[in-house]
């Protein structure tokens, strides 16, 4: 394994739709010779394009299907299969239970079923998993987002779960929230992580016992406290919120350095 180290790239950030200069959410997270493209939201693969190619990936990883987060795999199939790319072979694609057949469902033009599985190694996502890609570890875990979504994991070194500490064992942690609202899936899996990138979608939290499904800025702040995370990293603001009042409350309850996950912006990770 190389050791070039940890690094998260903004590939954007918007939601739910794209702006002019920040397409939805998606991120590029490489380190120990690997390349992860994490979540696929609109204008996504433009950006993706500017640091590699889809058949540079080791894996995509797609924390649940909402279009913010997964409509560029449609485009990506385009790629794949009828234009300039030649994959050696299917890119591994990690993600929510039904994700083939969803792609499937769209992409099918005729009564022959669409080839998806030809662009992508379709692995369905469940609490616990993990995988090796290249030299990453990417361990998912359920969160509560009022449908099947996850938040993940990625290590190099030694991986979360196994005895010795990440940080002091050479190996380091970017923990991703993907969507959802606080909870002890994520929490739980963010511990001791040297980084959270987390969303803060939510003004305000919802009232009259509403489910909660999106962070607010201060429970941003919450859980990379609760977790005990090295850094924070706000991510997925919604539109009622501007960056720097979303990371000045969350750091109201963080300690540690807090960041806006900004178009373009690169973040070595430790």
């Amino acid at each position: 394994m190389t050791s070039d180290p940890l690094r998260l790239t903004v590939l954007g950030s918007a939601t739910p739709y794209a702006l002019v200069d920040n397409p939805c959410s998606g991120y590029l997270v490489s380190g120990g010779g690997a390349r992860v493209w994490v979540d696929a939201g609109s204008g996504t693969l433009a950006q993706l394009q500017r640091h590699t190619r889809l058949d540079e990936l080791d894996a995509i990883w797609v924390s649940h299907l909402h279009a913010d987060h997964s409509a560029d795999l449609l485009t990506a199939y385009y790629a794949a299969l009828y234009a300039d790319i030649r994959l050696p072979a299917p890119v591994p694609l990690y993600g929510p239970p039904g994700i083939a057949d969803r792609l499937a469902h769209f992409l099918t033009n005729g009564a022959s079923r669409s080839p998806v599985e030809s662009a992508f190694a379709v692995e369905e996502l469940y609490d616990g998993h993990r995988v090796r890609a290249g030299g990453l570890t990417l361990t998912s875990a359920a969160v509560a987002h009022g449908m099947p979504a996850f938040a993940l994991r990625v290590e190099t070194g030694t991986p979360a779960g196994l005895p010795a500490d990440t940080r002091t064992a050479g190996g380091r942690s970017l923990v991703y929230s993907g969507d959802s609202a606080p909870c002890p899936g994520l929490s739980g899996l963010a511990e001791g992580c040297d980084a959270l990138l987390c969303e803060a979608e939510s003004a305000e939290a919802p009232a009259g016992g509403e489910e909660r499904v999106h962070h607010t800025p201060e429970d941003t702040g919450d859980t990379a406290r609760t977790a005990g995370a090295g850094r924070l990293i706000v991510t997925h603001v919604g539109r009622f919120l501007s960056p720097e009042r979303a990371v000045a409350r969350a750091s109201s309850r963080f300690g540690g350095p807090v960041d806006y996950a900004a178009p373009g912006a690169s973040f070595t990770i430790g």
